[in-house]
Order: structure tokens, then C-alpha cells, then sequence
């Protein structure tokens, strides 16, 4: 049995099904409760589990920092931080405390915590509010980090991370959340994190792209003369690297695309890593169709430095034709 649903929607199913099956989750952050977050995304939920859904003050570091003690003490906290941008505010908390306390504590301690957040641009809004640091995140031992494209993966992952014995930082596309319906599974659905999904299978090229970029990529691979293969690797961190060798050795060809600046971004790691392994393979080298190098633009800019379907389908003929 099966739910259309948005993605906005799949993210209130898993936290509310969580919430039913197990007594230690709990859902907090700004205006979560009352008024259901930002995105709506928590709406009702604070009426089934009045004592565990709870709206907590405007301080990202607070609200890290209190799921870490939470998590030490047998709870598992799926915090809110309402933008990805202001999670810096909590960047020690999750770099200092989160993703080092079974490492520090030499096992004794877990740290099942999730921090969901919105990401990304697309949707117009103000400074600070449409960052992509997943790089930054995945650059940090100790935690892991999820980006879902479609409603019937966010339900998955985010009930993946939630029972993850480990942090989970799970930032979800803004701009995917209200933009299309799906089946998503009525059952105890789980997509295991570290694992990719071959989107659309293709011979002449590779695509890597996550977040909203799978679905600029997969437009972008229809307007092609190719056979393109698209990948969406779910997980930033751990990378689910064979599936993207295994489409590189049997393609030759790649292109790497997300909405973060390009410099040291998750491109880079990906394209180190398939010359690692997948070098000799290659018949041309691999592209990046990326964001920019500067501050995320306000809103009336934000089109020039999203990656769009046009971008992605240059970078694929860029390849193929090198």
C-alpha cells in the first residue's frame, strides 16, 4: 500500500510513525510544535505527543547541544534547525560534541541524533536561508549526512536516521518540498543510508547529482543524443562510491553536479575518487556543472546560480564530445 505524497508530507509520516513506535523520540525545535515549523513540516504532531514535540528558543547552538544530551542519556532528538544557514551557529556543537561522542567516550556513549534542516535555493527567500554545506558536514568525522530527492526516499532515509545509532545531519531540498506527489510505502519503510540510487540507467555517460539537482539532471538527460546514466547517491556521507565507479567503468564518462559552490565541493571528492579507481576508464575528463564561488545570491540573482536543466545538458555534451 502506497500514499501520494509530497515531500514536506513524507517528512511528517516518518517523524510521526517514529514518534508511535518509539517512546525515546523525541521532535523539537523553533516553533515546531504550535505553530507545525516553518515548512509545516511538523504540523499536528505536537497533539498526538504533547510531551515529546515541543517548540525550543531561536539558538541553534542550544538545540544541538541539548539533543546531545539527550542522546547520551537513551533519547533519540530529531531537531529542527528552520535554515541550513544558521546552522553554523551549531557548527561546534555538532563538530566539538555530536560526531565525537563514541569516539571520546571509546564506545560507551552513542549519539543517535538527527538535525533535519531545509537547504538549498529555488524558492526566493532571504540571506542566509538557501546555503548548500553538505561538504562541510561530510568533511567532519563522526557524522553522517542525508539529502533526499523524492517523498518516497525522504520517508526512508529519515527513518534510517532517526533509528542511526550515530548524528545524522539530514538536509532536505526547499524547493523539492511542496514540487510533486509520489507513492510513498504506508509500511515501515527504510532506505538504508550509504546506499545510491541508479535513477535512470543509460550506457554513453554518467550524472551524479542529489537534492534538487536529480531532477535538473534528469531533464537535462532527456534533451541529450545520449544514453545517460543518472545517480542519485542519497547519502553525502558515506558515499556510496562503488555504484558511481561501477556507471564510470561501464560509461567512461561523468558529470558531477550540485547547487554548492564548486570549489572543494562534493564534486571534487567524488571526481578524486573516481580517479582513483576508475582512471583508466575514463575517456574524457570528468565535468563539474556547479553554484558559483560567491555568497548565495539574494533572490532576484538566484536563477544565474542555480544549476538548471540548461547547465547540466551543456556539461553532458561537453563530455561527450571531449
Amino acid at each position: 500500500m502506497a500514499n501520494e505524497l509530497r515531500m514536506v508530507e513524507a517528512v511528517r509520516t516518518a517523524l510521526g510513525e517514529e514518534l508511535a513506535r518509539d517512546e525515546s523520540v523525541v521532535v523539537y525545535g523553533q516553533d515546531v510544535a504550535v505553530n507545525g515549523g516553518v515548512f509545516r513540516a511538523t504540523q499536528g504532531l505536537v497533539e498526538g505527543y504533547p510531551d515529546r514535540v515541543y517548540d525550543a528558543p531561536v539558538a541553534e547552538s542550544g538545540i544541538v547541544g541539548l539533543g546531545v544530551g539527550l542522546a547520551a542519556h537513551g533519547m533519540r532528538p530529531v531537531a529542527e534547525i528552520q535554515f541550513s544557514g544558521f546552522m553554523h551557529q551549531a557548527y561546534h556543537q555538532l563538530q566539538q560534541h555530536a560526531a565525537r561522542l563514541r569516539s571520546r567516550s571509546r564506545g560507551s556513549y552513542e549519539c543517535p541524533m538527527t538535525i533535519r534542516s531545509p537547504y538549498g535555493g529555488g524558492i526566493r527567500a532571504l540571506e542566509h536561508h538557501s546555503e548548500s554545506f553538505e561538504a562541510g558536514y561530510a568533511h567532519t568525522p563522526g557524522l553522517k549526512v542525508v539529502v533526499p530527492s523524492t517523498p518516497a526516499d525522504t520517508k526512508g532515509l529519515l527513518t534510517s536516521s532517526i533509528r542511526d545509532p550515530d548524528p545524522v545531519v539530514f538536509l532536505e531540498p526547499t524547493r523539492l518540498y511542496r514540487a510533486f506527489r509520489e507513492p510513498v510505502p504506508e509500511d515501515d519503510h527504510t532506505v538504508p543510508l550509504g546506499e545510491a540510487r541508479v535513477v535512470e540507467e543509460g550506457d554513453d555517460i554518467t550524472v551524479v547529482a542529489w537534492g534538487a539537482m536529480v531532477r535538473e539532471a534528469t531533464r537535462a538527460a532527456e534533451r541529450v543524443d545520449a544514453s545517460v546514466e543518472v545517480i542519485d547517491p542519497r547519502t553525502i556521507f558515506p558515499l556510496d562510491s562503488e555504484t558511481i565507479l561501477e556507471s564510470v567503468r561501464k560509461t567512461g564518462r561523468c558529470v558531477v553536479v550540485h547547487e554548492a559552490p564548486q570549489t572543494a565541493g562534493m564534486a571534487a571528492e567524488i571526481i578524486a575518487r573516481i580517479n582513483d579507481e576508475a582512471l583508466y576508464y575514463l575517456e574524457a575528463p570528468v565535468e563539474r556543472v556547479t553554484g558559483y564561488d560567491v555568497p548565495f545570491p539574494l533572490f532576484a540573482r538566484e536563477e544565474e546560480y542555480l544549476p538548471d536543466e540548461d547547465r547540466v545538458a551543456a556539461g553532458i555534451e561537453r563530455a561527450l564530445s571531449a
